[in-house]
Parts: structure tokens; sequence; C-alpha cells
């Protein structure tokens, strides 16, 4: 903020002086620039060159051309946010025991189901026409390229129906040695996929038409096209091996700076969205969710007026102000995680914004797909269930590896019921 105020001093000094030296008039030139776009006017041509005039036939009607404009299709200004959708290729499984064990195992995740909660989100996407998709990070299971490269395919539909998508990397994404096949009983390593793959991969969902790239990571500036600006922040630890916990290099503040300062001259509105978390929204995994020296992120964000944060990797919904700084950040939950949410944003400007959930109706789209599968046909009814066994089987998972003596374990046991 002191580097604006200090810029706007030093603008209305130097057009003081420029008025008083009786030279050009550069607060008009300024004015002419940033006034907006200039509109082309097309005056239409009254004037009929010379000729015979030739009266109407009265025998048949006279034409007069049309003046209506073609309507053209409502212009939708939403943005629809989704985040850890863990998509995993078909190809790299059989659906056997290896499988099923990974899934069931899991952190909740409906992996049994991924293939269709994604296609059925898809579809919802298409019907909505948002001016903008977002999913920010952990876009598949371990981040296997073939993942990458199936749900990278299935985003190209989106795309044709005229929506802008926009992806960034979230922890399982990249440089991932987990990432494996599960064939018959055996989970087998993968290839993984590379920072460049990634940006290959998905170079027409953000990174080809980006304002700006940031040359140390995988961070990026976008333009919707109602020309709000997304500061696209890789917050991913990938180098030296993979880490669950974020953080923005140093050299990208750098980048942020500039890019920032355009977008300040330019009069443009900001919204800022990482994977990992701004502020502290959990107390249980604040260590691996928060952004690493997030006091220094959100301070910087402040000064540059960037007053609302969106991310995801917690896997839940939740909103929060910062107490320090004039910043609110919305996490939206993980679209394979039961309820499936994601995110409905309407955003006009700093302060003036609103947002909700919505759930993915997976169950209407088997109808629609007459899928005989009776989870899907009841899948709300089944991702709650799942959600259930999932929260008491984990806790009993964890107390099992703790050294409690018998008599303590056994009440521990009894709370769980």
């Amino acid at each position: 903020m002191k580097r604006k105020v200090w810029l706007l001093t030093a603008a209305a000094l130097w057009i003081i002086s420029a008025a008083a030296l009786g030279g050009c008039s550069a607060y008009h030139k300024i004015e002419e620039e940033t006034s907006g776009p200039k509109v082309e006017v097309v005056e239409s041509q009254t004037e009929q060159e010379e000729g015979p005039t030739l009266a109407p036939n009265p025998g048949e009607p006279e034409t007069v051309p049309s003046l209506e404009v073609e309507e053209e299709d409502t212009f939708n200004p939403e943005i629809i946010l989704a985040t850890d959708v863990h998509y995993f290729a078909k190809e790299l499984t059989d659906f056997g025991q290896a499988y099923q064990t990974m899934a069931e195992q899991g952190d909740g995740k409906l992996a049994l189901y991924v293939w269709e909660i994604t296609d059925a989100f898809l579809d919802e996407v298409v019907e909505r026409k948002p001016q903008t998709l977002i999913l920010s990070g952990d876009l598949t299971l371990e981040g296997e390229r073939g993942s990458h490269e199936a749900l990278a395919s299935k985003l190209e539909r989106v795309k044709e129906a005229g929506i802008q998508v926009l992806v960034i990397p979230g922890n399982h994404d990249i440089n991932n040695p987990k990432a494996a096949a599960y064939k018959g009983s055996d989970a087998i390593p993968a290839v993984q996929t590379t920072p460049d793959d990634f940006r290959e991969i998905y170079g027409e969902f953000g990174y080809q038409d980006a304002i700006s790239c940031d040359p140390n990571s995988l961070s990026y500036m976008a333009e919707t096209p109602d020309g709000t600006w997304l500061l696209m922040l890789d917050s991913c630890q990938y180098e030296n091996g993979n880490k669950v916990g974020g953080m923005i290099r140093t050299e990208t503040y750098s980048w942020m700076e500039e890019i920032l300062d355009q977008a300040w001259y330019e009069e443009r509105n900001v919204i800022a969205v990482a994977h990992h978390n701004l502020l502290d929204e959990s107390r249980i995994y604040e260590k691996d969710c928060t952004i690493e020296h997030s006091d220094e992120l959100e301070r910087f964000l402040d000064d540059w007026d960037v007053e609302l944060f969106l991310s995801g990797h917690l896997h839940v919904q939740h909103y929060r102000t910062s107490e320090n700084h004039d910043i609110d950040e919305i996490v939206t939950g993980a679209l394979t995680t039961s309820p499936c949410p994601y995110g409905v944003l309407n955003y006009k400007g700093p302060g003036d914004f609103t947002y909700h959930t919505e759930k993915v109706d997976v169950s209407s789209w088997a109808e629609k797909k007459d899928n005989p599968d009776t989870n899907l046909q009841n899948f709300e009814e089944y991702a709650d269930d799942s959600c259930r066994t999932y929260s008491t089987a984990t806790p009993r998972r964890i107390l099992s590896n703790i050294p409690f003596p018998k008599r303590k374990r056994k009440k521990w046991r009894n709370c769980m019921h």
C-alpha cells in the first residue's frame, strides 16, 4: 500500500510540474490511454450512387432490411471452482484387489466412482456455461502422467463449449513417487509427471493464453472473459522430493510484484488462487495445509489490494477472514469426497461477491445414462455411508498403532461405538 501511495504522490507532482512549464498536458494523454477501450463508430451510408430510380412493383411487397440484431447467448459471469478431483486413468487399473484396497483405505475419497463423479460434474459445468472453470490442484490420484492426460482430454469438451478452463497443480500432481498402476493384487510404479509435463499437458488450460507466466514455477496470471485477473499460484514443493505442505518461492514474489504492478496500473481486480491454504483453516492439519510463511504472503497480497483468496487441499468446505489484513479466504471441499461439492462464485469487485456450493447430482446423471449401478442411482446415500465408514475406521486404524496399555485401548474402542 505504501508503494502505491508513493506512486500516486510522484505522479501528482509530475503532472503539476508539467502544467507549470506550459508544455503538453501529460494528464490528458494518460486519460486517453486509460479511459477504456476505443469503440469505432461506423456510420451508415445514406447517399446512393446516381442511377435510375426504380418504383416498387405493386404486385410484390416491398422488402425492408431487418434492423434487428441477432441476440447473443446470455453471458454468465459465474466462476465455478472445483478442487481435489484426484482423477485416475482407467487404463492404469484392472479394478482388482490392489485398487479396491487402495480405495477402501484411502482418505475418504470416493475413488471407486471418480470417473462417474467427474463426468457428472463436467456435464453440469457445460450445462451451466459459466465464464470460467477453475481446478485448483490435486487433479490426479498420485500424479500419474496417464491420469493427467486422461483428465486433460475430458476438459477439452468444456473448452469446446466456450468455457475458459484454468488449472494449477496440487501436492499430489508432480514428481510424486507414489504414482502407481494397480493390477491384480499389486501396485506397480507408474510414470510420474514433471513440471514441464504438467505445463505441456495443460497448456491450453491456462498457460498458453496467460498474461504472464512465472519462469520459476507453474504460477501464471490469467484474465477471465469479464476482465478479472486471476493470480494462479503454484504453491507446491516438488524440486527436492514431493512434499505435502505448500510454499511460495522467493523468486515468485519478484514475478508477482511485477505482474501485480501492471494489474494496479490497469485498475484490474485480482483474485488469488492456490492449492494450499493462506490462513490457518484447520487446527488438526495446520502444518501441512497452511502455506509456509503465510504471514508474508498475506501481507504482500494485502499491499496489492488482493482481497480474495481461493484454495482447496483441506478436502472440507471452509471460509475465514484474516484477523490482520483485509483478505477473505474460501476453501472449496474436495470434489470426490462426500458430498461432492463445487463452488459457484459471482465476483463484481473487492468485497462485492457471492459464493455458494452445489453438490454434483450423480444420481440424476446415472439415470440419464441408464446406468444400472444401484450405488450410482442412490449416490448421495452411498457417499454418506462411505463417509461414515471412513470416519470410524480411520481413528481405529490410527489408535491401533499407538502403544496404549490394553486397559486404555479398550476404553478407546468403546468410545468409537
